[in-house]
């Protein structure tokens, strides 16, 4: 093979490559042999079908396959001869006239990392904010837990429902030309008024109804509803009740903590208060990887590959037009978003120098992720899918470098901030959840996002905090990336969901009795690629 180098500017790369044609029809007789004792032909005992006949019967096929392993060998060649890092998968091309028998001409294309300066970790300083876990505050998780635990009693007869009360009822939901839609009706589904757990309008219009009332409820579905029949129609509920039950409050005592398996009420508040402390030292990490971070940035400045600049930044805009359809006028959102593009792709480009930074920082200072933590990570990851896939999923993970990678990144970003923190001078200094909370506010409401280096693969796990542009702190523009203890930030309400015909993709009822006919459906996890 021979290797010409084309362009060397910059970070960018470019080369042509030629590959004999008898290299190549050296691997069509190998791939011959190998597949000859498979092959059956009429008249021919198996693996007795000569060689000439198999490139005659299978040639097309047994080119382009030892054309393809040819230049997939000819690019890990290059990479390695060159000493190459690559930033991004190579884009790799034949040439237009190239014909079967022929040398192969192959044009590569990359990017290929920069050379990091050697990280100046010496001299970080870091405030820790240390906020205790006090008993009001514990006093409140207990009781909003209470909250999520109440029961209902059957209310006195002739009770009209308020907000709070608990409805039984049975529906069936009707389109507007009167037309009763798939997974629409069922029975005794219960409906705690108040609680949003249903389509706009679908709750407000029980308020008031008494034990054996009829009653049509008129409603419309949501816009982005997953039934695209239904989506944005308008639609009917026919609804009778058959029970109206009221909350009883729980009474915060050692019986109430006995009913969740503990010893006494004292147990359950030392359980809460844990609970309580795991969150506040959430935060303050927040707010310490900020500061670090931030000094991190403003200590290096290096080129970085566009490719994965522009990879990072498409990532974030995605992000931020799914949040801008979900607005109330979507199209103001995103001329909103607009006004921010180039600061959005300068926090792109920060994100990607951060995690250029982080990986050579680990890379000099030996840090890395174990085969058992590696081990621990994919079968984590494997939960999302149903059992009898997750071993095919940990099987892919272990054996594809870019999906260890991307399962890798969280963790192997962790240990370095962990390490960084470990020679860092803390101070620390008391305060108040609000304090705490305020600091990490004052932060130009970050936006939460991985910090994307070669050895967090190109997926979005944990998060870096940039600072938004400012004259956008107001808006709802910052993509929420998926939430971990580096990035405690508001979980985004749930979408509204209509009625039970939207949540059949999802699964099937399993009796005649439906699920709740408008009620929300079941928040799913964004799931990497499956394997083929």
């Amino acid at each position: 093979m021979q290797t010409v180098e084309t362009l060397n500017e910059g970070l960018r790369r470019s080369y042509k490559l030629t590959i004999a044609a008898k290299d190549i029809a050296a691997k069509i007789d190998a791939e011959v042999k190998r597949a000859a004792p498979t092959i059956k032909m009429p008249g021919f005992r198996p693996g007795k079908v000569p060689p000439n006949l198999i490139k005659k019967m299978h040639g097309p096929a047994l080119e382009q396959e030892a054309l393809n392993t040819a230049v997939q060998e000819g690019v890990q060649s290059l990479i390695a001869k060159e000493g190459l890092r690559p930033a991004m998968q190579p884009q790799v091309a034949l040439d237009d006239d190239y014909a079967a028998g022929k040398d192969v001409e192959v044009k590569v294309d990359l990017e290929v990392l920069p050379e990091v300066p050697a990280p100046s970790i010496e001299g970080l300083k870091l405030e820790r904010l240390t906020v205790e876990a006090t008993e009001a505050e514990v006093g409140e998780q207990i009781a909003r837990f209470a909250a999520q635990q109440k029961s209902f009693a059957p209310a006195k007869k002739g009770h009209p429902a308020v907000e709070g009360d608990q409805v039984v009822i049975d529906f069936v939901g009707k389109t507007e030309d009167g037309v009763a839609f798939p997974g629409g009706t069922g029975e005794d589904m219960a409906v705690e008024l108040g609680a949003g757990r249903l389509i706009p309008g679908f709750e407000d219009q029980l308020e008031g109804v008494k034990v054996g009332e009829s009653k049509t409820l008129h409603v419309t579905f949501p816009k982005d509803y997953g039934e695209k029949s239904l989506a944005g129609k308008p639609a009917t509920f026919d609804i009778t009740v058959k029970e109206i039950k009221v909350p009883s409050e729980a009474k915060l005592d050692d019986d109430f903590a006995k009913g969740l398996g503990l010893e006494s009420f004292d147990k359950l508040k030392e359980l809460f208060k844990g609970q309580v402390e795991q969150e506040l030292n959430g935060l303050t990490r927040t707010y310490m990887k900020r500061k670090l971070l931030d000094q991190l940035a403003h200590g290096h400045d290096f080129p970085v590959p566009p490719s994965m600049v522009e990879a990072e930044f498409d990532q974030i805009w995605r992000q931020l037009e799914h949040e801008a359809s979900h607005e109330e006028d979507p199209q103001a959102a995103l001329a909103e978003m607009e006004k921010d593009k180039d600061d959005y792709r300068s926090i792109a480009e920060r994100r990607v120098r951060l995690g250029l930074l982080l990986s050579e920082i680990g890379r000099q200072h030996n840090v890395e992720v174990s085969a058992q933590e590696m081990r621990m990570l994919a079968a984590q990851a494997a939960q999302q899918y149903a059992p009898k896939d997750r071993e095919r999923f940990m099987e892919y993970v272990m054996s594809d470098p870019v999906a260890a990678a991307q399962i890798r990144a969280p963790l192997y970003e962790d240990k370095v901030v962990d390490f960084l923190f470990d020679k860092a001078e803390i101070s620390e200094r008391p305060a108040t959840r609000e304090e705490l909370e305020a600091a990490i506010e004052s932060e130009d409401d970050a936006i939460g996002g991985h910090v994307h280096g070669p050895d967090c693969g190109h997926d979005h796990h944990d998060h870096d905090h940039d600072h938004k542009p400012k004259k956008a702190a107001a808006k709802k523009a910052a993509p929420k990336a998926e939430v971990t203890e580096d990035a405690p930030a508001k979980k985004p309400a749930a979408k509204k969901a209509a009625p039970a015909a939207a949540e059949k993709a999802e699964k099937a009822p399993a009796k005649a009795k439906a699920e709740p006919a408008a009620e929300k459906a079941p928040a799913k996890k964004a799931a990497p690629k499956k394997t083929k």
